[in-house]
């Protein structure tokens, strides 16, 4: 399982997926830190390896990455990207603005694909909505708050999330069965 840190090649993470999140309303911090720690252990899931090896802290609203703050410093003295505060439903959100498009170079087809693969697959929620989505993971629920995420709890089998169509369709195959009554 290969787990080096590249800040490079995270910075450049984050500038594309920040890019990619431009559209979505809710694509401040919140959401950022948790497409990347989706991306992270989704790939490493996938390919016995991660895309850029940064760590993710457990923090009260979810993992965000260790590295985050001294590279998106980096981008914004650079004039790679700057960070501004918007109001979203009453709040301040804070959003990375690239002005700069990433270097995807960096980045294999595979890891290109699991990227993309995060950020359809999260489309539409909101911070929060990804923020819970995260909780169920197994890396959240075994450490304490402040600790690293071990990179290894992205092999550990964790239950499917319950939805009302999953919750429907049970109930369905129960009663086909007979293992409940219809009502």
């Amino acid at each position: 399982m290969d787990v080096a840190y590249v800040e490079d090649k995270f910075a450049e993470l984050l500038l594309h997926v920040s890019s990619r999140l431009q559209g979505d309303r809710a694509g401040g911090a919140t959401k950022l830190n948790k497409v990347l720690f989706f991306v992270e252990f989704t790939h490493l899931r996938r390919h016995h390896r991660v895309v850029s090896g940064c760590q993710f802290l457990k923090l009260p609203h979810g993992p965000a990455p260790h590295q985050l703050l001294p590279v998106r410093r980096r981008l914004v003295d650079s004039g790679a990207a700057e960070l501004i505060e918007e109001d979203f439903l009453g709040r301040p959100q804070h959003r990375l603005v690239p002005k700069r498009a990433a270097d995807l170079t960096w980045f294999t087809a595979e890891e290109m694909q699991t990227i993309e693969d995060v950020l359809d697959q999260l489309e539409g929620m909101t911070g929060t909505q990804v923020s819970e989505l995260s909780h169920q993971e197994p890396g959240w629920r075994l450490t304490e708050i402040g600790e690293t995420i071990p990179f290894s709890t992205a092999f550990l089998d964790f239950p499917q999330a319950a939805t009302p169509t999953s919750e429907r369709l049970s109930k369905s195959v129960a009663e086909r069965y007979g293992f409940v009554t219809a009502g």
